[in-house]
């Protein structure tokens, strides 16, 4: 078929679970806060993802996070843990990591805490966590051999990672958060309110202390999907709006279907590019934001996993069309379970 999309790219990153089935490699505690040992694992990994997937320019970071062009040979990742679990530890969850998959915290550590009771977020600095990437920053630097990428940065971009106030909330205050919000909502904009200050104060700490430039910021905000238009602009767009302000202009992630978030969206200031769910549609992307916008979207996870991967290119070809030759990145973060031949064939389309 002739080519639909001049503007299309395509990126794949591997997961840990994918590389656990096939390389002798644990993702234990270990791996995340010492360094110099993730460093021997994060090579072997990159290896096996360049001879695999080189050809389709797999890469091994975390998902839709680092990109293989920013991704240094001499980089080591200090602190290179999701960002809502180091938030998380900083108010007391336990951290816990798995050999053969993603590591996760002890969720809803804060179900319950009044909104007056939590640290002021210049105290986390103080944490021994953050004291603990900040001696193997400097370390690393007096060093001079390898390049330090601090805490919530993933290559040499300067693209900052966090995630989304309400989905941060979400892990650390539990469902109650959504309860409150149904009702009055005053505590679920304090503590969101804290959740967009205390990420600020981290974000700043890092890029000051490993300085290392700030030049855009992507929030995961990847529960945004589950609430309503009118629930986004009142309890999650101030946020957005403060971070963009404080920090960087805005790469915003939002998973599952989000046509009825556009709307919203296009009020957030700095706002430079969207990353979503394939479940929404690129046509109503375009109508709200123009054919020069940068979107990035993932094939729905159904699609990825099926055994006829016929679903899944219709699916693209779709999404290729409805993007008007714009700027449209087809993104996929490889996964046990997913059809690799299927994912091939979606690249080889992509970047025809």
């Amino acid at each position: 078929m002739e080519h639909i999309n001049e503007g299309a790219q395509f990126e794949l990153s591997v997961s840990k679970g994918w590389l656990a089935s096939r390389l002798d490699a644990r993702f234990d505690r270990d791996y995340y806060f010492s360094p110099r040992r993730r460093d021997r694992v994060d090579r072997r990994c990159a290896q096996l993802v360049d001879r695999e997937f080189g050809d389709i320019g797999g890469c091994f970071t975390e998902s839709n996070l680092g990109r293989k062009p920013f991704i240094a040979s001499d980089q080591v990742l200090v602190g290179g843990i999701q960002p809502n679990l180091i938030l998380g530890m900083l108010v007391g969850a336990e951290f816990i990591a798995a050999d053969d998959k993603d590591a996760d915290i002890e969720n809803h550590v804060l179900a319950g805490t009044p909104v007056g009771a939590l640290p002021a977020p210049e105290v986390l600095l103080e944490h021994p966590i953050i004291r603990d990437f900040d001696e193997r920053i400097a370390e690393i630097r007096r060093e001079g051999r390898r390049r330090p990428i601090p805490p919530f940065f993933w290559d040499t971009s300067g693209r900052a990672a966090i995630h989304g106030t309400v989905t941060t909330g979400l892990k650390l205050f539990g469902e109650d958060l959504f309860l409150d919000m149904a009702s009055r909502g005053e505590n679920t904009v304090a503590a969101l309110d804290w959740v967009a200050e205390a990420f600020s104060v981290l974000v700043r700490h890092y890029a000051r202390s490993a300085e290392f430039p700030l030049m855009q910021l992507h929030v995961g905000e990847c529960a945004g999907c589950m609430i309503g238009a009118d629930q986004f602009a009142r309890f999650v767009l101030p946020g957005l709006r403060r971070l963009g302000e404080e920090l960087a202009p805005i790469r915003l992630h939002s998973c599952g279907k989000s046509d009825h978030l556009l709307g919203v969206f296009k009020k957030i200031p700095r706002l430079v590019s969207l990353d979503l769910g394939g479940e929404t549609s690129i046509k109503a992307v375009r109508r709200h934001f123009g054919t020069e916008f940068p979107v990035s979207v993932a094939p729905p996870v159904e699609l990825l996993t099926a055994s006829d991967q016929r679903p899944l290119l219709d699916w693209a070809e779709v999404a290729l069309r409805e993007s008007e030759n714009g700027p449209l990145t087809i993104v996929c973060h490889l996964e046990p379970g997913y059809n690799v031949d299927a994912v091939r064939a979606l690249a080889r389309l992509v970047m025809r």
